[in-house]
């Protein structure tokens, strides 16, 4: 274990709470946007509709970045088992958790509210599976990817370490954000190429809840993870990520425009998946630079009220989910206005989130439970002491 602990890195770790807490928003909207989900308003809200759009276009790519940044710092902390270990527990553990205390019962809940409870017995076993493949994983999905991601890891970081050592990586230093946008680019033609193969050679497998997870979400995420891991390896990648850039602005400005187009104009049975696939991926990368950059200025010190929300994020989006479709699903009908609702639905989520927060940490196995942090054993001369 490495004995000297990194520089607390303020301005990232509020970053990625925001991010996770920004799904709040992003799941109410959902409810009054234009697009299908589990429940609807009764009319859709053309500014709703963009605000979920522009979240959903570079919000998970800024996360897995950062998600990539502090596993590669851990990963120089702890053994490779010790690292493992840690890594999935933190993440594992709040999902398994999560599936029988939450999205179960969610699940039941939306049987009823899509009147669909007494058809279950119909479905095939494969329907059956792959209904709670979806409906029991949900929002859980960047839990299972960061799982598999780390176990990926375990090879790919240590491959890069040993290349350092070897002093075969100065490339870093040298790399620019037009040479990173070109690789993204083509990383996202390349995702584009293996979807539309697969979507010839045996389609039915796209809808398959865990290859999705597991296989299709990790390979669209798994560049910006390494991107992070790379930043913290190299102060000048750092360095172009928290440098204020206009043409990363205008660009990511000019991408979401594009984005607009693609989802409005686009055909599902053409090429519209893929499109957008290669616009999310410039796109996140460019929204790395404008939120890093954004934070770095705006979020870098410490305070109570933000680390409160730091250690709380996690909780709060495990939970905002199923209170998010109650409130949609029991409440949003009787609300004739999408903007009360919306507003409603902030306080509705975020008040019940925030209770059941606060209850959860008196109770040591479920603050256990959701957060995979063991309890810290304090020594007994520490203690006589306090």
């Amino acid at each position: 274990m490495n004995p000297v602990p990194p520089q607390r890195e303020y301005f990232l770790d509020s970053i990625r709470a925001w991010l996770m807490l920004l799904g709040i928003p992003f799941h109410i909207s959902l409810i009054y946007s234009g697009h299908t989900w589990h429940v609807n308003s009764a009319e859709p809200s053309w500014w709703l509709t963009l605000f979920n759009d522009f979240v959903h276009a570079f919000r998970m790519q800024v996360f897995f970045v950062i998600s990539g940044y502090f596993s590669y710092m851990l990963f120089l902390r702890y053994p490779l088992k010790r690292w493992w270990k840690v890594r999935v527990e933190r993440v594992g553990i709040p999902m398994l958790t999560a599936i029988p205390l939450l999205t179960l019962p969610q699940f039941i809940m939306l049987q009823y509210v899509k009147g669909k409870a007494d058809s279950w017995h119909t479905l095939s076993a494969y329907d059956k599976y792959n209904a709670l493949a979806w409906e029991l994983i949900s929002h859980l999905w960047f839990l299972l990817v960061l799982v598999v991601l780390t176990t990926l890891s375990m090879w790919v970081f240590t491959k890069i370490k040993k290349r350092l050592d070897a002093a075969e990586n100065a490339w870093i230093t040298h790399i620019s954000m037009p040479k990173l946008t070109l690789i993204f680019f083509l990383l996202g033609v390349g995702y584009a190429v293996v979807r539309r193969t697969i979507l010839i050679l045996y389609p039915p497998i796209l809808s398959d809840g865990l290859f999705n997870f597991i296989v299709m979400q990790t390979l669209f995420y798994v560049p910006f993870f390494m991107l992070g891991a790379l930043a913290f390896i190299s102060p000048n990648l750092k360095a172009l990520f928290t440098t204020p850039s206009r043409g990363c602005t205008i660009a990511a400005g000019l991408a979401f425009a594009v984005y607009l187009v693609n989802q409005h104009y686009g055909n599902g049975d053409a090429w519209m998946y893929e499109t957008e696939y290669v616009i999310t991926m410039v796109m996140g990368l460019w929204m790395v630079n404008v939120v890093f950059s954004l934070g770095h200025r705006l979020l870098n010190f410490q305070s109570a009220r933000v680390t409160y929300f730091v250690n709380a994020s996690l909780f709060i989006y495990l939970v905002h989910h199923p209170l998010t479709l109650f409130f949609g699903a029991y409440i949003t009908p009787h609300i004739s206005s999408n903007l009360l609702g919306f507003l409603c639905g902030l306080v509705f989520v975020i008040g019940i989130a925030l209770i059941l927060y606060e209850i959860h940490l008196r109770v040591p196995l479920l603050k256990f439970l959701f957060s995979g942090k063991p309890p810290v054993k304090r020594d007994k001369n520490d203690a006589v002491a306090n």
